[in-house]
């Protein structure tokens, strides 16, 4: 067994030497040229819908009235809020509902949450998909994965055409989260199950 994983090893060993020798050609990005449509904005948030989450166009001004409505309409109390988000949210929220940062919340604590608020790094329009990377304002990846409810608040101006644009502004060191629709998952018998690795419900607020 062991002579065996010196081989593999010893493999290994003889490509990297190889691939600090080699240029790398660069990967032609033709497909890239033109956008998929000129209202990037209108089909991020027709492909969120496809994948059967509430999205929702809102002015600046109404997103805290939003999110709110959103709240209520899932039948939310208990919403983690984390830093970092515009200061105004939590302050008017709290006065209809139980606003946490969880900050020092556990998994425990995360469960009895009803939703969590939180804005995005961007979105991809030609998939629906939000990508966060868990800076201020976007909560650790377990706020966004135990509650059942994800409310998102995402810029116009962080939505990339397609997942290559989106890439080339992401930092790759940072724990990035990709999430297109609710959570989801099927059986052998392809029964679909919401809510099996994350929130059962997204709903999107897109704002100017």
């Amino acid at each position: 067994m062991s002579s065996a994983r010196e081989v593999v090893l010893g493999r290994v060993r003889t490509a990297l030497a190889h691939a600090d020798r080699q240029s790398l050609e660069a990967v032609p990005r033709a497909y890239a040229a033109e956008r998929p449509t000129a209202d990037v904005v209108a089909l991020f948030c027709e492909r969120v819908a496809e994948y059967r989450a509430t999205v929702q166009r809102v002015a600046g001004p109404e997103v805290v009235d939003a999110i709110a409505a959103a709240a209520r309409q899932h039948s939310a109390r208990r919403l983690l809020v984390p830093a970092g988000v515009p200061e105004q949210w939590p302050s008017q929220l709290s006065g209809e509902f139980e606003v946490e940062d969880g900050t020092a919340m556990g998994t425990a604590g995360l469960d009895r949450v009803d939703a969590v608020v939180t804005t995005a790094t961007a979105g991809i329009a030609s998939t629906g998909t939000i990508v966060l990377d868990h800076r201020p304002g976007q909560g650790r990846r377990a706020a966004t994965l135990v509650p059942d409810v994800h409310l998102c608040v995402v810029e116009e101006s962080r939505i990339a055409d397609d997942v290559p644009s989106a890439l080339a502004d992401l930092d790759p060191a940072r724990p990035l989260t990709f999430i297109s629709g609710p959570s989801a998952t099927s059986d052998i018998e392809l029964d679909r199950v919401e809510g099996v690795h994350g929130p059962r419900t997204l709903h999107v607020l897109v704002t100017p």
